[in-house]
């Protein structure tokens, strides 16, 4: 009885031969839209990592050595105007001293 009355209330769509819903062609797209970010964010975040600490500090610092690292915030804090050239000088000559 309930099959009987389902069929018959069943108004009938798309998959009984009737026409498409005109929104059809949405459904295809956002779906490769959706993995397309997927896929852009699992880039971002593997190119992110792989890059590591060279990012950190806003530059390059050498190395693992502690030398050339210092060496290298020295040029850049002499580079930005922090220091003027005769610290620079002098600082630069006590780093050599220590090597």
């Amino acid at each position: 009885m309930w099959t009987t009355l389902a069929t018959q209330l069943h108004p009938g769509g798309w998959s009984d031969g009737g026409d498409a819903p005109a929104f059809w062609p949405v459904f295809p797209v956002m779906f490769g839209l959706f993995w397309l970010a997927v896929l852009a964010t699992g880039f971002y975040f593997v190119r992110r990592h792989l890059a590591g600490g060279r990012r950190h500090g806003g530059g390059t610092h050498g190395g693992g050595d502690p030398l050339s690292k210092a060496r290298s915030v020295l040029a850049e804090r002499f580079a930005r105007g922090e220091i003027d050239e005769d610290e620079y000088l002098r600082r630069m000559s006590a780093l050599r001293a220590d090597a």
